[in-house]
């Protein structure tokens, strides 16, 4: 019988203090693509209005991760960051993740207490703030905010798609698929291409060659 895994609690937030002290919870989606910006959300949770069955977006199917991102909008305070393709590019996708995590929580409509961010690395942030590996499967705040930043960036990257299908951004959010790789080889890249991302910058670089 396969073992069931454990769901996000609340437990880590309460350790720190809540519901007396706002902590919140951060998460980022779009590190791996090859296109389109990097989206980071913080959200903090009123823990008599916690959504069920909150859990890591990517444990979640898309109808469930739909209806559980209403919840959260419409129960929890929720702010979002992004960090753009020039900054991505120019800054490394690490540090432009980090960068939209620290927008994602100056544009919470108040202060907090303490920050819990998924991973093992932090933010300068103005508030103390806790990294934890797999947050988004052991804090619900965390959870919460993978799938408002899942939700937000796949909204954008269907926007995108509507500019230029030929990607097919509206099924793959900017992945490598093949699909995705097979049409960049056929046109070459977009302006909302990541240009210091291999596949990316390996294309230009033949550009430049045949054009020299």
């Amino acid at each position: 019988m396969k073992k069931e895994t454990p769901k996000p609690t609340y437990e880590l937030e309460e350790r720190l203090g809540a519901p007396s002290k706002i902590i919140c919870g951060v998460d980022e989606v779009g590190r791996g693509p090859l296109a389109g910006p990097v989206v980071a959300a913080a959200v903090i949770l009123n823990p008599a209005l916690i959504p069920h069955d909150l859990n890591d977006s990517k444990k979640l199917s898309a109808k469930k991760r739909a209806f559980l991102n209403d919840q959260i909008l419409a129960a929890a305070e929720h702010a979002y960051g992004e960090a753009s393709l020039e900054e991505i590019d120019e800054l490394n996708i690490l540090h432009a993740s980090m960068l939209a995590m620290q927008r994602a929580v100056a544009n919470l409509p108040r202060k907090v207490d303490h920050i819990l961010v998924d991973g093992n690395r932090l933010p300068d942030f103005d508030a103390p703030a806790t990294a934890v590996v797999k947050g988004d499967q052991k804090s619900v705040s965390i959870a919460a905010a993978s799938i408002i930043a899942k939700e937000k960036r796949d909204f954008l990257m269907k926007k995108l798609h509507e500019i230029h299908p030929e990607y097919g951004w509206n099924q793959n959010s900017g992945y490598g698929t093949r699909a995705h790789l097979e049409a960049l080889n056929l046109v070459g890249p977009s302006p909302f291409h990541r240009r210091s991302f291999s596949p990316i910058r390996d294309l230009m670089t033949q550009e430049r060659l045949v054009s020299n």
